[in-house]
């Protein structure tokens, strides 16, 4: 037989006989020659029709094997018959020639075509992406080992079964939806390529997927194709890429609301203690100022409490150093929503506190956290009011799975944030509110301690109405 690529004849099989009668393939003799050779096998394969040549003085008859437009091999008959003539002998050999013409070359057709399918085979199931074959019902008729690995059973188990079996309620709709048909495509079949991207649930994921009409050879469509790409990692990296560029851009404007802060800092911080020093003075010296002792004491306290914030606002602006000590989340919430209960219950707004045990420390400062949480507070009341209806406020505090952060969720059941004001809801100086009504800091400042803290604060609508402000706290140390 021919072997094209090496360029030689190899001895497949030959009918010596053997002491026993019996036949031995391959016998002695080169089992390889080249097809350029001058022996009778290799003479033979370029020949049309049988010929009778002599080989070392005994008669041989040679046979082409000719296929469908190229040489197939030779058929070397060695010795010389008894019962019939020469051209009795040729003819014979010419039919078995032809005859195994036929069958070898259906052989290795056939094994054309086996290989070749292996290697669809071998290159379909290579492929990362999620592939998935459907008739025109949305059944299965093939599929990957990706997508089979995927849904954790087995391929046979996959065929013939519902396509929406294996993928989510969105996808499957998607897939199904008629095709859109191009002008000037003819059958009415369309062979354009939808691609969407889905988080689905059953392939646990999140991914790029395009769907194709399976298109017959009589170009009339028997199905469609889906490959998925899972893009759950890229998409990650993609948000976590998002997130770093926020943050940064959000640094760099408290970099320069900083600056200004400072200067007010300073400016406001003379005359309160200024104030200060003259209700002390007022307080302790002053007769005439005795039956009203108790309300100077409260306004000392307050300016004192101004400024307090006043030098604590140097620290967000980076002007000095925070002094951190352990101190405990739920205190400070349970600080913040009383001194703003009576303004809550003027406003009909009702307050749920959800609160897990042996929640962790953090390390900060209480009175700038206090003064953080106060400010998303408030917001919360702001929005509810513009509804004209009573409102609730939730605050969930709870432990990450892991133990190392401290989650607090502020959530009210308020109008929401627009999808235009969300992504710059912490910018400074930013505001919804009229002319006069609100300076656009208090978030930006709220931002920047929680930044100072070690922390994260993220803010997004609920699917159910309403913002929703989580925060996340480094733990300091386990209770």
């Amino acid at each position: 037989l021919h072997d094209r690529r090496a360029r030689e004849l190899v001895l497949a099989a030959r009918s010596d006989p053997t002491s026993d009668g019996t036949t031995s393939a391959p016998g002695p003799g080169p089992a390889r020659v080249a097809s350029t050779a001058d022996t009778p096998a290799a003479r033979g394969l370029r020949l049309d029709r049988p010929q009778i040549v002599v080989d070392h003085g005994e008669p041989v008859l040679i046979a082409p094997l000719r296929g469908w437009r190229r040489a197939l091999g030779t058929v070397v008959i060695e010795g010389e018959p008894a019962e019939i003539d020469d051209e009795q002998f040729g003819e014979a050999a010419y039919d078995l020639a032809r005859q195994l013409s036929v069958a070898f070359e259906n052989i290795q057709l056939l094994e054309e075509v086996l290989q070749q399918r292996r290697l669809l085979e071998d290159a379909f199931n290579s492929l990362v992406d999620l592939v998935v074959v459907a008739d025109n019902a949305l059944r299965v008729v093939q599929v990957n080992d990706a997508f089979a690995k995927r849904t954790g059973l087995g391929r046979r188990t996959l065929l013939e079964r519902p396509l929406a079996d294996f993928i989510g309620p969105e996808m499957t709709e998607w897939v199904a939806a008629p095709e859109t048909t191009p002008p000037g495509t003819e059958n009415g079949s369309s062979t354009a390529a939808r691609t969407k991207q889905f988080e689905d649930a059953r392939l646990t994921g999140i991914f790029s997927a395009t769907v194709t009409p399976l298109i017959n050879q009589d170009g009339e469509p028997v199905g469609r194709v889906l490959i998925a790409r899972d893009i759950t990692d890229q998409t990650r990296l993609e948000r976590e890429r998002e997130g770093l560029r926020q943050r940064l851009g959000q640094s760099e404007k408290l970099a320069s609301l900083g600056q200004f802060v400072a200067g007010i800092a300073h400016e406001m911080n003379n005359p309160l203690q200024s104030v200060l020093g003259h209700l002390e003075l007022l307080i302790d010296t002053s007769e005439a100022a005795k039956p009203i002792r108790p309300t100077l004491r409260r306004i000392y306290l307050e300016g004192d409490r101004a400024a307090k914030i006043v030098r604590n606002l140097l620290v967000f602006t980076g002007a000095r150093r925070l002094v951190r000590h352990p101190v405990r989340v739920e205190r400070i919430v349970s600080r913040a929503l009383m001194s703003r209960r009576a303004a809550l219950k003027r406003s009909g707004i009702q307050v749920a506190r959800h609160q897990k045990d042996n929640l962790p420390q953090i390390g900060g400062d209480a009175l700038l956290l206090q003064q953080a949480l106060l400010n998303i507070l408030i917001n919360a009341e702001h929005s509810i009011a513009e509804t004209g209806q009573p409102g609730r406020i939730d605050v969930h505090i709870a432990p990450s799975a892991d133990a190392q952060f401290v989650v607090l969720t502020i959530s009210d059941n308020g109008p929401g944030i627009a999808a235009d004001v969300l992504p710059r809801i912490f910018d400074p100086f930013f505001t919804t509110k009229e002319v006069g009504q609100g300076t656009g800091l208090g978030l930006a400042i709220t931002y920047g301690i929680i930044q100072e803290h070690g922390g994260t604060i993220q803010a997004a609508n609920r699917t159910d109405g309403g913002a929703c402000f989580t925060l996340e706290f480094p733990a300091a140390t386990r209770r």
